[in-house]
């Protein structure tokens, strides 16, 4: 008897195809990551403005991470009383290890913990001051300068007195004008007299004329 030797069928090349190219991505995604190590390092370098800042790179090369870091920071007091977070780390600009919390501790003192979940595990811890920062002064609004001006001002400097002029008069127009006031009173007082002689002999001539129109109507009556 002839027996028959199985061939592989389509489907199966398709099987054994796919499954020879999903171990050659598993191998190429875990070969950066085996490089790089299981751990990665976290420092907790401080704070600034009440940002906890820490760096995080792979422990075995030092290298910083590219991709997503997960994450969470807790912080709490020296006594315990108070506690902030969990907070996650954002990019620290700038630095390409650098990442910092995008809340702010409060003035004190914290004991500041990191915990690191993807893409590797990590964890550290610091104590960390937060100063307390006085307010800034308030600046009282200073008053406006006087604007310089090339010209004096007109109100400031005295005014020029006219030419000839004086404040004070000399002794000869003193005595010279004391004449001519006598003159212009001896006149107004000649006026004066002139003028109450008009006014009586016009009263006397009147009463003149008054008695000589009586005198003559009594002949009248008489005749």
């Amino acid at each position: 008897m002839r027996t028959r030797h199985a061939f592989p069928t389509f489907r199966s090349i398709g099987l054994w195809f796919l499954l020879l190219l999903c171990q050659a991505m598993a191998l190429a995604v875990s070969t950066p990551a085996q490089a790089h190590g299981d751990t990665v390092k976290v420092v907790v370098t401080g704070q600034r403005e009440g940002h906890v800042t820490a760096d995080i790179t792979w422990e075995n090369d030092g290298d910083a991470i590219d991709e997503t870091v997960a994450a969470t920071v807790n912080a709490v007091s020296p006594d315990g009383a108070r506690s902030a977070g969990p907070w996650k780390l954002v990019r620290d600009t700038g630095k390409p290890a650098g990442w910092t919390t995008a809340e702010a501790l409060p003035p004190g003192s914290w004991k500041v913990s990191v915990d690191v979940g993807f893409p590797a595990l990590g964890h550290g811890d610091k104590e960390v001051a937060v100063p307390v920062v006085d307010p800034a002064p308030a600046t009282s609004p200073t008053a406006p300068q006087p604007a310089a001006s090339g010209t004096p001002d007109a109100s400031a400097t005295p005014s020029a007195a006219a030419p000839g002029a004086s404040a004070d008069p000399s002794p000869s127009s003193a005595s010279g004008a004391a004449p001519r006031a006598a003159g212009d009173d001896n006149g107004a007082d000649g006026t004066l007299w002139w003028t109450t002689a008009g006014v009586a002999a016009t009263a006397l001539a009147g009463a003149a004329a008054g008695v000589l129109l009586r005198r003559a109507r009594a002949r009248r009556l008489r005749s």
